[in-house]
């Protein structure tokens, strides 16, 4: 042979590298000589290369054969020689393929022997096994000659060379190119772009003569032919076998799973496979090939993680982990797996606690996530979610009287927000998939098939009375539309007269359906759904259906007095409607504006459930009035008077009944704060007019407004709280994270800075943009400064008593006269202002004011003036009844007085009596009738229906209160008792009950007195009509500071849905749900036994110790588990062993429970909480197992425990956090996931490295290791990125010793871009 030019790749420069390859060559020239064997020649070019130092396999080598390989000299025994090389790892395979493909792709057609001398080295060569590369020099040089042989980090857009970025890029590029190929050959566009083509252009010695060996015969023609086809078929052949092994799956993988986009390329080239698969296996005789091909490329997509093998779990390998979890179960166990479902929606109709984040928000990522968990079907999931709902509204149908009903905001959850969430479901899928034309997309037939499965469910589709009349005229409007399509005449969806006489009886489903239809989830084809519509026959006397009254609105009929009460208690039912309203709002005169803001609270705000979430996005928009066009100064005096009367109809509507808690719902409490922080601000600043005496019920003034106004703004936190909640204390303490006007302004600007998910967006399709429009503006207490400075005084006033004053400050002077006010109404000529402040520790005191005074003046001061010096009133009427210097019935009269003069003062008063309770330094006072009013025989009565209440639901409390002994409360609390229930229970004054009831509730949890109970009693003498809520609400009272009551309560919902029962099926079985939460609280009173479960989530938030609530339930878990491994162990035979839980079944079990005790937890302490459970409490219990009892729990039982306690610890945490990283409803603590999940594992990669020694059985911990590692790679990998890579190392290997391979694998491919290097060589 005789020396060629051609430096290769990788090869020496200049001098250097034309020497070596001469002498290469030489050598190769005389060992050809000799007539050695290929493989003697290769050790000799190898010896030649070795003598330079260069060390093995050589780059320069490499680059010297392929350059005269390709194709100087072009012969069979340089091919030989190369291969030899190779497969003596004189050659690194990697880079000789990587220096040939440039070469001898493009040459193919002309070159067909080389071609087919290439595939065959790339079919020894390519495999995963031959990719393995030891470390050193040798491996940098070789990978930077293959990025520059292949310009791999130009066409995939990373940086540097490392080992594991090439091999899997290569295998990438040549798999690509490989499909490329062999679609050009069989006469098929590769479908690259221009540009595309420009970037996978490889530049190399293309341009070569290709006829040096003369023209070719006919004969040869027919042979290179035919070789070409061949080579066709082989090519194929290679790509199928590449593409099959499962380490080069896992390469592909790695770029699917961490650089999706990169994977684009090869989703191009599988389409065009796809479309031209049958023409390929045609030519290419190649039976059932492109459907392996496509298949195997295909599971590199499927990213959920499956086990191949059963070492998962050890003694549970046995359970089908390759199937749904869902599928295991049968009856109330499919039932038990939404259990989550129940918990959040009873949880959420709570209103004595309003969230920030929307319902629609948590429905949708809920679903999402127990959808994943369950492995279920949409159809399936979206059943569970509207029985979930439907059970809610049957708890309590008939509800209990009493202020806050909240069968509104249960109707509100089933008929519009699940909807609205489920919307959002399905718009992220059409956005997905992009589907157009008529095709329904598997989510929305998933919601459709749900829906017509409801139809079975018959005892759960009962209305409740007051919707039944909606139930009705949604049934009667599907019969009409049913009888006209029938008919065939004109439109079908025009409604005829002549079909009134058809009478319908209507149930939830019509309206769910209705609920639906409004939105666009479903069509009106629905009403054609076999069993639909039910007639019940035909009534020859039939009247006419009664006319709407929003017709005759619309017809343009003013708002005049029969018209607008009729439109106040009759929902609206469009948007054209609302639209109209909102115009007159804004356009009419002061009378008019006044009745259309009355009617938009009326029932189109609760109980319009087709347009809800407009009305309320629209009542929270005109809480902020229109600047007029004239003027540019919001806040201006005259800007809010003008629109006083409307303004004052809104905030009335908006604190009825259930009003604030649906706005909650809906998310929009921060914005609602953000609209009444001005209306208070300017308000407040204004003084009212000299002559006024008191706010009068249904009087406008600048007062009531302010009150109205301020207190809405107080109902959306807990601005009474004492000290110690608001604090997050360490152990033995509260860990819940409680609202703060603060946060709600936070919440509202990240509205602004996160549009997409703000509450303005959270909805389907809306039509009414105007009012949807995301704030743009962010709001700061710092602009309100009159505002700020009460927020302030009103913190320090629960943090500490308060400091004296001067005798010249303004607020002395203002606390003077309203002390002047007080006793000039009470007439008490004995006792002088100046005389009782004397007794006040803050010194009210100076120039003493007659009674008799005729010319004092009432303090007409702004209302900030006037809240600033009621504290201070406060505290000397109080410390004058102390001394006996005032007697109980004058103490509660000033009280009224104040509230009267300005209802706002009620905030004041709230307060103070809360922080003076908890500071606990006021004398208890006898409830003896005389002095203070008594709860007399009541008292006994209320707590014996407690007792009794709570023992059905398997809780025993002691007495608190022997008879013969007059009940006692501390003097604050007597107080504020005796002002409540000189309320009278006007509509008007709802505003002033809503900040009483839980005012009064959280003043009782802060004694260590027990009041509660007596504050029933007092309260059912007053309100007889009320005694079943009042009891229901006395509940919470004995679980604020009684550990042992907790647990008792926490081990009864645990034993209550984990029951057995020989009846029932599927979703309406009596074990699980019904059991834990109860079918029916109400009917004719409180329903016993009730179920521990609605206790539970109706007294969870008085749990103190949250800490120590953790430790209960996943302790509860562990036992449970237990219980069920020692339920299926036997040392009978297994013939013998029929009657005994199977072992998989007792899996299902425990995955019930953890899902329990994850839902029980997350709604007890909520993310806080959840990071003690995943820092704290569960690592803890794992270190101190023994002192628990944990220690030796047999094969069985350890495992169990250990898949119960990882499936729990799961479940709490993708509740909270899911897999997505943008929702609003994360944005408050989103930040913690990454450092919580981050110190968790590492705990892990400790132990598993031999840092910390366990307390706990072996058997638990690598089955809590294995279960919990698997369940964040299979639902939520996008954890592992944020994961240190050492981390993640540590617990691979320790996942490897136990055998767990694939898994290990699976944790390192899902670690991000950092593992992939990690993955490569753990691999190879």
């Amino acid at each position: 042979m005789v020396p060629g030019g051609g430096g290769g790749g990788g090869g020496g420069g200049g001098g250097d590298g034309s020497e070596l390859e001469r002498r290469v060559m030489a050598a190769l020239k005389a060992s050809e000589a000799r007539g050695d064997q290929p493989l003697l020649r290769a050790v000799e070019v190898a010896r030649v290369v070795a003598g330079e130092g260069t060390g093995l396999p050589s780059v320069d080598l490499a680059g010297i054969l392929v350059s005269n390989l390709c194709f100087t000299h072009n012969s069979p025994s340089l091919w030989k020689l190369v291969g030899h090389a190779v497969a003596s790892r004189f050659l690194c395979p990697l880079h000789v393929l990587a220096l040939l493909t440039p070469r001898v792709l493009p040459q193919r057609r002309a070159q067909p022997e080389a071609y087919r001398l290439y595939l065959e080295l790339l079919k020894c060569n390519v495999m995963s096994s031959s990719l393995f590369m030891e470390p050193g020099p040798n491996r940098d040089k070789i990978t930077k000659s293959i990025d520059g042989a292949l310009h791999l980090s130009k066409i995939y857009g990373f940086s540097g060379t490392d080992i594991g970025h090439i091999i899997i890029f290569f295998m990438m590029f040549l798999i690509t190119k490989l499909i490329d190929c062999t679609l050009e050959d069989c006469g098929f566009p590769s479908g690259l772009t221009e540009e595309q083509e420009n970037i996978y252009a490889i530049e190399g010695p293309q341009g070569l003569d290709l006829d040096v060996k003369g023209v070719s015969t006919e004969k040869q023609n027919e042979h290179r032919a035919q070789l070409r086809r061949k080579n066709t078929v082989m090519a194929l052949d290679v790509l199928l076998m590449m593409v099959s092994d499962r380490k080069i799956q896992s390469f592909l993988r790695l770029i699917f799973l961490n650089m999706p986009e990169k994977f684009s390329a090869l989703n191009q080239r599988l389409s065009l496979v796809e479309a031209h698969k049958t023409e390929l296996e045609t030519l290419l005789t190649a039976n059932h090939k492109m459907d392996d091909l496509l298949m195997n490329i295909q599971k590199v997509s499927n990213t959920a993680f499956q086990p191949n093998n059963k070492r998962l779990l050890g003694v549970l390998g046995n359970m089908k982990y390759n199937g749904s979890m869902l599928g295991q179960f049968t009856g109330a166990g499919r039932a038990a797996c939404w259990i989550i479902f129940d918990i959040y929606v009873e949880n959420a109709i709570d209103g004595k606690h309003l969230s920030v984040i929307s319902a629609i928000e948590v429905l949708k990522e809920t679903t999402k996530t127990l959808q994943a968990i369950n492995e279920a079907s949409w159809q399936e999931t979206f059943k569970a979610l509207w029985i979930s709902a439907l059970r809610l509204v049957q708890r309590a149908r008939e509800p209990l009287e009493g202020p806050i009903p909240h069968l509104d905001s249960r109707l509100c959850m089933l008929l519009a927000l699940i909807p609205l969430s489920i919307g959002a479901i399905l718009k992220e899928e059409t956005d997905v998939s992009g589907a157009e034309g008529s095709k329904i997309l598997p989510k929305r037939l998933g919601l459709m098939s749900s829906l017509q499965d409801l139809v079975q469910y018959s005892g759960l589709l009962v209305p409740p009375s007051s919707v039944v009349n909606a139930a009705n005229a949604a049934a009667s409007k599907a019969a009409i539309f049913k009888a006209n399509y029938k008919s065939g005449g004109g439109n079908p969806g025009m409604m005829g007269q002549n079909d009134s006489s058809t009478k319908t009886v209507g149930n939830m489903l019509h309206l769910i359906v209705e609920a639906c239809i409004s939105r666009n989830l479903i069509d009106t084809s629905a009403y054609l759904w076999p069993g639909y519509v039910v007639s019940s026959g035909h009534l020859k006397d039939a009247t006419l259906p009664q006319e709407s009254p929003w017709l005759n609105f619309m017809q343009g009929a003013p708002l005049s007095g029969p018209l607008s009460d009729a439109l106040i208690a009759t929902p609206a039912s469009s948007i054209a409607e609302l639209d109209r309203l909102y115009h007159i709002i804004l356009n009419g005169s002061d009378e008019e504006k006044s009745s259309a803001a009355k009617i938009l609270c009326g029932a189109s705000f609760v109980r319009g459930w087709n347009i809800q979430e407009h009305v309320v996005h629209m009542v929270v928009k005109l809480l902020s009035p229109p600047l007029p066009s004239d003027s540019s100064i919001q806040g201006s005096v005259s800007h809010y008077l003008a629109h006083m009367s409307t303004l004052n109809a809104l905030l009335l509507g908006i604190s009825y009944g259930d009003a604030i808690h649906i706005i909650s719902l809906y998310g929009m409490v921060p914005d609602v704060a953000a609209a009444l922080m001005p209306l208070c601000e300017a308000f407040g600043s204004m003084p009212p007019p000299s002559n006024h005496r008191s706010t009068v019920v249904g009087e406008i003034s600048v007062y009531s407004v302010f009150s109205c106004a301020f207190l809405c703004l107080l109902r959306l936190w807990k601005f009474y709280k004492p000290p110690q909640e608001y604090c997050l204390a360490g152990r033995g303490g509260s860990v819940r994270l409680e609202l703060t006007l603060d946060y709600l302004l936070l919440m509202h600007n990240n509205h602004i800075d996160f549009p997409n998910s703000s509450a303005t967006n959270r909805n389907g399709s809306n039509n009414i943009g105007r009012l949807n429009e995301v704030p743009t503006q962010p709001v700061y207490i710092d602009s309100f400064p009159k505002l700020r400075a009460w927020y302030f005084q009103n913190q320090a006033c629960i943090a500490s008593t308060l400091s004296g004053l001067c005798n010249k400050n303004p607020v002395h002077q203002v606390a003077n006269r309203v002390l002047g006010m007080i006793f000039r109404k009470m007439n008490k000529t004995a006792v002088s202002s100046g005389n009782l402040s004397s007794t006040s520790s803050s010194s009210v005191s100076g120039s003493s004011v007659s009674a008799s005074d005729d010319s004092y003046q009432r303090p007409t001061v702004p209302a900030w003036e006037f809240l600033e010096a009621v504290p201070f009133v406060l505290e000397a009427v109080l410390t004058a009844c102390a001394h006996g210097r005032f007697s109980s019935r004058d103490l509660t009269t000033s009280l009224r007085d104040l509230v009267d003069f300005l209802p706002a003062s009620m905030a004041a008063i709230v307060t103070y009596f809360s922080a003076e309770i908890t500071r606990g330094i006021w004398k208890a006072v006898p409830l003896n009738g005389t002095e203070w009013p008594s709860p007399g025989a009541s008292l006994h009565s209320i707590e014996a229906e407690i007792k009794e209440i709570l023992a059905s639901a398997g809780v025993q409390i002691p007495s608190c209160y022997p008879r013969g002994v007059p009940p006692m409360l501390p003097l604050p609390m007597a107080a504020l008792v005796s002002l409540t229930i000189t309320f009278k229970l006007d509509k008007n004054l709802e505003y002033i009950h809503a900040i009483i009831g839980q005012a009064i509730e959280n003043c009782a949890g802060g004694s260590s007195w027990p009041s509660m109970p007596i504050i029933g009693a007092l309260w059912t003498q007053k309100v007889r009509r009320w005694h079943d809520f009042i009891v229901l609400s006395c509940l919470r009272s004995p679980f604020a500071g009684d550990k042992d009551a907790v647990a008792q309560l926490i081990q009864s919902c645990f034993s209550s849905f984990l029951r057995s029962s020989s009846s029932g099926s599927d979703f309406t079985a009596n074990r699980g749900v019904n059991a834990l939460m109860g079918e029916s609280i109400t009917g004719h009173g409180l329903q016993l036994p009730m179920a521990p479960g609605f206790i539970y989530l109706r007294t969870c938030r008085t749990f103190h110790d949250t800490y120590f609530v953790s430790e209960v339930i996943l302790k509860q878990v562990i036992e449970w588990a237990d219980k069920l491994a020692n339920g299926w162990s036997s040392s009978a035979p297994p013939h013998l062993r029929s009657g005994r839980t199977p072992l998989s079944g007792a899996a299902c079990m425990a995955h019930q429970v953890a899902m329990l005790g994850g839902g029980l937890l997350c709604v007890a302490g909520g993310p806080l909480l959840v990071q003690v459970l995943y820092e704290e409490t569960l690592p803890t219990l794992l270190l101190s197992a023994r002192e628990h009892g944990l220690k030796n729990p047999g094969p069985v039982s350890s495992t169990l425990q250990g898949y119960a306690m990882a499936n729990m610890l799961f479940f709490c945490g993708s509740l909270l956090w899911g897999e997505e990283r943008t929702s609003v409803m994360k944005l408050s603590f989103l930040s913690r996931r990454p450092r919580v999940v981050g110190t968790h594992m590492d705990f892990i990669a400790a132990v598993l490295d031999g840092q910390i020694l366990l307390g706990c059985d072996h058997g638990t911990w690598k089955a809590y290791v294995s279960r919990f590692v698997f369940l964040v790679v299979k639902f939520v990998p996008s954890w592992l990125r944020d994961i240190k890579l050492d981390t993640l190392k540590k617990i691979a290997a320790g996942l490897r010793s136990w055998n767990e391979h694939d898994l290990a694998l699976s944790l390192l491919e899902r670690g991000g871009p950092q593992a992939i290097s990690t993955v490569v060589e753990t691999l190879l």
